[in-house]
């Protein structure tokens, strides 16, 4: 029971590896704030987790686009459960793959509304649940912080600029400076960035040098590995968890 009586706060909590982070968490001994968009997605996924283990998951709504209904997510995990012990920022995404630009669009074709949204989600996004949250974690004096990069901020993408630009130097700098912040408070920053995952069907027909894909779980159990004690000296950095895919010489 690594996490028990711990506090999760997790975007993206409705499907996904963010689910699957709820899920290990609580049946690990702590509890899960889940936070997403799609409110009764959440709760339906709450609903599951707390036939099981009463109590222990709140659904609550936040856009990571919304900073008032980040704080409103924020006072409400404090007022259920008392502390934030781990925030992990999984919202977010491809904004060409889910505005549904065409896939013969070109950088230049693709409209600008779509790089920001993509931006504000994939890098302001992380950066304002920080914010918020680092508040609670600075009182209590202690607390983790796990972003999400991707192998494309690595690798570059001809199309998925914004995607690109977000989780790589970006997202690192956030991270490292999250960490110099917290260094004094007891509270931890990492950034994982994985390699293709399968939470799609599409992400099998990236290579790597392992011959797959990650399993979602593989992802999930290596954050929880830095939330708990055992990942206690890790911070300010980025752990890249790709298969080898970065180091392959032939990726076509």
């Amino acid at each position: 029971m690594r996490f028990d009586g711990k506090v999760f706060m997790v975007t993206g909590a409705a499907s996904g590896m963010g689910l699957l982070t709820c899920q290990c968490a609580v049946k690990e001994g702590g509890c899960a704030a889940m936070c997403d968009v799609n409110p009764e997605a959440a709760q339906e996924q709450a609903d599951r987790i707390n036939a099981e283990y009463p109590g222990r998951a709140i659904a609550l709504q936040c856009d990571v686009l919304d900073y008032a209904q980040i704080t409103a997510a924020r006072d409400e995990t404090v007022r259920r459960f008392g502390s934030i012990d781990v925030l992990c920022n999984f919202a977010g995404g491809s904004a060409t793959r889910i505005k549904g630009v065409p896939g013969e669009l070109e950088f230049p074709d693709v409209p600008i509304e779509v790089y920001d949204w993509g931006l504000d989600v994939n890098l302001k996004g992380q950066m304002h649940m920080a914010h918020a949250v680092a508040k609670q974690m600075r009182e209590q004096k202690s607390g983790v912080i796990v972003n999400i990069g991707s192998i494309t901020g690595e690798e570059g993408s001809a199309k998925s600029v914004d995607y690109a630009a977000a989780k790589s130097g970006a997202m690192h700098g956030l991270t490292k400076s999250l960490a110099q912040f917290g260094g004094k408070y007891g509270i931890r920053c990492v950034c994982v960035s994985p390699g293709p995952v399968l939470t799609r069907a599409a992400m099998a027909r990236m290579k790597t040098l392992m011959g797959r894909a990650a399993e979602p779980k593989e992802i999930v159990d290596f954050v929880l590995y830095l939330c708990s004690e055992q990942g206690a000296f890790a911070t300010g950095v980025n752990f890249l968890v790709d298969g080898g895919r970065s180091v392959m010489f032939n990726k076509t």
